[in-house]
């Protein structure tokens, strides 16, 4: 008895403090024109974006290798992907900030999971979803053509929030 109730004053205490200091502040959106993990704040969630380019997987990053591209920080697996990066940041990072391509096509925002992507016409997409990569591949072409003609409104959106 004694424990619940010194939770409960506890929890009268925060909630005291919390009435003192005034109006809270407006939280800051997690959803940014790059995905980003949203503990960390790295680029989609730490993967080399060259290694989708490199190699048969995708490599987890390291901060070693750190690299701030669009106020944003991007871990590469080594220094030579880092730089590589660095050259031509808009080559390697997933088209549309790394947001889903097929719910972009569909007219709404996803995060896109690094781990369900897709190489095509020499550029990365990721996809919320095997079966949104999968519906993708349909009719890659519309779906693309959908995306791009949903990217900019939707991309105001997220500066606006």
């Amino acid at each position: 008895m004694k424990q619940i109730s010194k939770q409960n004053l506890t929890i009268a205490v925060v909630l005291v403090l919390f009435s003192l200091s005034g109006a809270p502040a407006p939280a800051a959106s997690i959803v940014t024109a790059i995905v980003t993990d949203p503990l960390t704040g790295v680029a989609i969630d730490g993967y080399d974006a060259v290694s989708y380019f490199t190699e048969t997987e995708p490599l987890e990053g390291r901060p070693d290798f750190e690299f701030y591209w669009q106020d944003v920080p991007w871990y590469f697996a080594s220094a030579a992907n880092r730089d590589v990066f660095m050259r031509a940041p808009e080559v390697y990072a997933p088209r549309f900030g790394g947001h889903g391509a097929m719910s972009l096509a569909r007219g709404f925002l996803s995060d896109g999971n690094p781990r369900i992507y897709l190489i095509h016409q020499q550029a990365l997409y990721l996809f919320y979803s095997t079966g949104n990569r999968d519906a993708f591949l349909l009719a890659p072409a519309q779906a693309l053509h959908d995306a791009e003609a949903n990217w900019p409104a939707l991309q105001a959106e997220l500066t606006h929030q």
